[in-house]
């Protein structure tokens, strides 16, 4: 992926990339995760970040949020992005067709994002998404996630506090 190449379908491209100060912006909330040492590679329509470390290649999941180290090299990430499992796996390639199919159309800071957020209830289908800044929907995600990290499965939330 260093070679600047993007992931996409003859109809739709399924990564995009932002600015370092957008990358920073978008990921200060996150620092929670330890970050430190990994550099952002691209993006998913849907706001989850695929980062280089000195280990390897790294999937920040938004909706989940995790940082897992998944792939030893840019070479082994690209090869799983290049099939139609690890587009639907790590790019929700069928559902950013989906919303595009239903006229979300993104600009070009934006991304997909689900609204309410999965981790506080909402759910993961076409109906959901919505249109959001790329670092606003990226941050408020990591914001939420932080808040909610510790808390026991099932605990019903009732607000969220955005800084």
């Amino acid at each position: 992926m260093t070679s600047g190449r993007v992931v996409h379908t003859a109809r739709m491209r399924f990564t995009k990339t932002f600015s370092e100060q957008q990358y920073d912006q978008a990921l200060d909330a996150w620092s929670w995760l330890g970050l430190e040492g990994r550099k952002p590679l691209f993006t998913s329509l849907f706001g989850d970040v695929f980062l280089a470390g000195g280990d390897g290649c790294w999937y920040l999941d938004t909706i989940e949020g995790a940082l897992t180290r998944v792939w030893a090299s840019a070479d082994e990430l690209e090869r799983e992005l290049s099939t139609e499992q690890g587009q639907d796996r790590y790019l929700l390639g069928g559902l950013a067709a989906q919303a595009d199919a239903r006229g979300l159309r993104l600009g070009p800071d934006q991304v997909y994002t689900f609204m309410p957020p999965p981790v506080i209830g909402g759910g993961v289908t076409v109906e959901s998404v919505v249109v959001e800044s790329f670092t606003v929907a990226v941050n408020i995600a990591g914001q939420i996630h932080e808040q909610v990290r510790d808390l026991p499965p099932g605990t019903s939330i009732t607000g969220v506090t955005l800084g």
